[in-house]
């Protein structure tokens, strides 16, 4: 067996998952056709593989050296989708890839900068870009300051970042806002709503108003997308309004540790 196929066990069980995922997130889902962007960080690329054939396009890793590897390996229609942490010293090489398809966590003008300069110029489409907001304030996580109002706009990094890579960046095209909410949030009873989808929303409300002055394009059809939800919260997200969900464990069962 090559390091690309795997056993039919396996293949099943990804097929059952997969479906399984699917068939919840269009139950879900508010909008016609929400992005289900499969998580493969640690996971073999014969996993991914298998999902490619059962029709899975999008896909989404957290470290650009594995990122890289795996994209070599497999077909060059997969739309890569960038999660981790992003370092401006690893732009370069992220940018290179060709059929990276969108970077979800950038947070600074310097990340955004970095990815503008360093995307290869024959490439023929924009890269995709989602600001990443800090929803839930975790000093543990990354991401920008939500906004709460109009007025807090005008001194907001967030505002501020967005207008750099709109008129700036042609390199580039500001998809959307992308959150990773709290535990907490994701645990508690759904009567109440996730408050972090709701920040998150609202957040995109207030950076609609302030782009609207913006001479460059942003978003689909005038609207930013919203990127939130993960397996233990995507429903609830796709209820809320999520444009775009990542799944990792609900598709790929548990990840070993790296190490």
């Amino acid at each position: 067996m090559s390091s690309l196929e795997t056993s039919p066990e396996r293949c099943e069980e990804l097929a059952r998952s997969l479906t399984d995922i699917r068939d919840r997130a269009r139950i879900a889902a508010s909008s016609d056709s929400p992005t289900l962007v499969a998580v493969s960080k640690y996971k073999p690329a014969s996993d991914i593989l298998a999902c490619y054939r059962l029709g899975q396009r999008d896909f989404g890793e957290n470290y650009v050296q594995e990122l890289m590897d795996k994209s070599g390996q497999l077909p060059d229609d997969i739309r890569w989708h960038f999660i981790g942490a992003l370092q401006s010293n690893k732009c370069k090489t992220l940018a290179s890839i060709p059929n990276i398809y969108a970077v979800q966590t950038v947070a600074s003008t310097k990340a955004a900068t970095a990815l503008n300069k360093s995307v290869p110029s024959e490439r023929k489409t924009p890269l995709y870009i989602f600001l990443q907001v800090n929803t839930s304030g975790e000093d543990v996580k990354s991401g920008l300051s939500p906004l709460t109002s109009v007025e807090s706009a005008s001194e907001s990094e967030l505002v501020r970042l967005a207008e750099h890579v709109v008129t700036a960046c042609p390199r580039l095209h500001l998809q959307g806002l992308m959150a990773i909410g709290s535990l907490t949030e994701s645990l508690a009873s759904t009567d109440r709503g996730n408050q972090d989808f709701e920040t998150l929303k609202r957040t995109r409300d207030v950076l609609h108003d302030a782009l609207r002055e913006s001479s460059g394009e942003w978003g689909v059809d005038g609207r930013l997308l919203l990127s939130m939800g993960m397996s233990s919260d995507f429903e609830a997200a796709l209820k809320a309004g999520s444009d775009v969900v990542r799944i990792g464990t609900g598709i790929f069962g548990a990840r070993r540790q790296k190490v």
